[in-house]
């Protein structure tokens, strides 16, 4: 008998030291407090598929944040005039809501603002609609999109100082904020090249690093009335020139100055996709809450995380709290995305965003396990 309890007892211990031990959520919430997800908001006919990924993919890796790049896919009321042909009603969003609840998730739509209003030879909605918002009316769209071009035409901006342009863009704002359910608005603002121009009547001479941080502070305070967080992605507030990191991952603008005007509860989206480079340090240094954003390249994501993790371990008190964690991000519709995810598209390049979210995830996991 004392054999059989004795080799009981070894199983029993042998099981107990194999398996895999489960991070409780306050531990993974100390190390990365914030382990998102961003892709543009599902078409309707993808709606079900997605809410699948969230519930069987996303909750599973203990993803806490989900950034949905709405835009105009959705059947606003307040402005029906700028919805997409095809868009997300309230039920559609209801469900999106109750998934991402049921997981623990927070959601946070995103609708582009200041830049962003066009793209490649298409102007987008809310431009097409009222183009008396345009900053730059007298560049035309081409027939043809080519970079560089004459015109230095990448993304139309809407003008900061344009008097309407601000009731029309906060009802969406508070639309979408409510039909979410949402605490927390992300407003774009990356890859701004038109601000300030000279052919603006209102903005013409003014400089380009208070308009922008003039803008940030708008929204910031608009959705600070009912309590919600503004999040931003943080190139432009990166001195492109200087760090050598160039005018998409930078400013060349100068808007990078507008670090020092906005204020310090913004949330930062530093995302950076060629190298890793560790621009987290400048904003927790000026004192703003950042978290980093890889995309498609797993190495690089790999690094990042790992840097989060230092970063976290390795700063003072007061700074610690400002590094709080990996976004992913896709740049392609949630169909695309799925259809790779799921093979039924086959990618024949390592570098995917496939790959680097699950890169990503898996050395989370992998570090949740050394803590």
């Amino acid at each position: 008998m004392k054999y059989y309890m004795t080799v009981f007892l070894i199983v029993i211990c042998f099981t107990a030291f194999s398996q895999k031990p489960v991070l409780s959520a306050g531990k993974l919430d100390e190390l990365m407090p914030v382990r998102g997800f961003c892709i543009a908001a599902p078409q309707p006919e993808d709606l079900e598929e997605f809410i699948r990924f969230i519930d069987e993919e996303l909750s599973p890796r203990k993803v806490n944040t989900l950034i949905l790049r709405v835009d105009y896919n959705y059947q606003y009321k307040s402005h029906p005039e700028l919805r997409d042909s095809i868009a997300l009603s309230k039920k559609d969003v209801n469900k999106l809501v109750e998934a991402c609840s049921r997981n623990k998730i927070r959601v946070i739509p995103q609708v582009n603002l200041l830049g962003h209003q066009s793209w490649a030879g298409r102007i987008g909605n809310l431009l097409k609609v009222y183009p008396e918002f345009d900053e730059t009316p007298l560049v035309k769209m081409p027939e043809k999109y080519v970079w560089p071009n004459p015109d230095g035409l990448y993304c139309k901006s809407y003008c900061p100082l344009h008097p309407g342009v601000h009731d029309v863009v906060f009802e969406i704002v508070d639309e979408i904020c409510e039909a979410f359910e949402t605490d927390a608005f992300h407003a774009g603002m990356d890859e701004v090249f038109y601000i300030g121009e000279k052919q603006c009547p209102r903005c013409s001479g003014k400089d380009k690093a208070e308009l922008f941080a003039g803008e940030i502070r708008t929204i910031r305070d608009h959705l600070a009335i009912k309590g919600r967080q503004l999040w931003i992605w943080g190139d432009r507030l990166i001195d492109g020139k200087t760090t050598g990191i160039g005018e998409w991952e930078g400013s060349y603008n100068n808007t990078y100055r507008a670090i020092d005007m906005i204020p310090k509860d913004v949330i930062i989206c530093d995302w950076h996709y060629e190298r890793p480079d560790q621009t987290p340090v400048y904003f927790a240094m000026k004192g703003l809450n950042v978290v980093t954003c890889p995309w498609r390249n797993p190495d690089n994501a790999v690094l990042q995380a790992q840097d989060m993790i230092r970063f976290r371990d390795h700063s003072t008190r007061e700074m610690k709290g400002r590094f709080m964690g990996m976004v992913q991000t896709v740049w392609s519709g949630a169909g695309q995305f799925l259809d790779s995810y799921y093979g039924r598209k086959t990618e024949n390049d390592s570098n995917t965003p496939v790959n680097c979210f699950k890169a990503l995830y898996d050395e989370i996991d992998r570090l949740s396990d050394m803590k």
